[in-house]
């Protein structure tokens, strides 16, 4: 049972820093400029994107391709503008812990 808790917790210890680890992520890339994870900066919170995409089979994809493209519309008149300095890896991470979010 104790061997059971370690693992547990050691396993929680390791999601969270990789979810830290994608935060930081995004406030590298200046994500966190225009998003706060809980409330609506210029853009939209990131709980609330993971709320509108939550079940979508290809919302990772897209919302990759959104951040190196730009796009506008979908939540409102003001643009998201492009960031193609973004590398699609770090994109690809960025876009998994915010789809994650509760």
């Amino acid at each position: 049972m104790k061997l059971m808790m370690t693992a547990a917790s050691a396993a929680l210890l390791l999601m969270s820093g990789a979810a830290s680890a994608d935060q930081a992520l995004a406030q590298k890339n200046a994500c966190m400029s225009c998003h706060g994870v809980d409330k609506k900066i210029v853009g939209p919170a990131f709980k609330e994107v993971a709320k509108k995409y939550a079940g979508d089979k290809t919302a990772h994809d897209r919302l990759v391709a959104k951040v190196k493209t730009g796009g506008k519309g979908v939540w409102g008149p003001i643009p998201m503008p492009p960031s193609p300095q973004v590398k699609q890896e770090d994109a690809s991470k960025i876009i998994d812990w915010v789809l994650s979010l509760k």
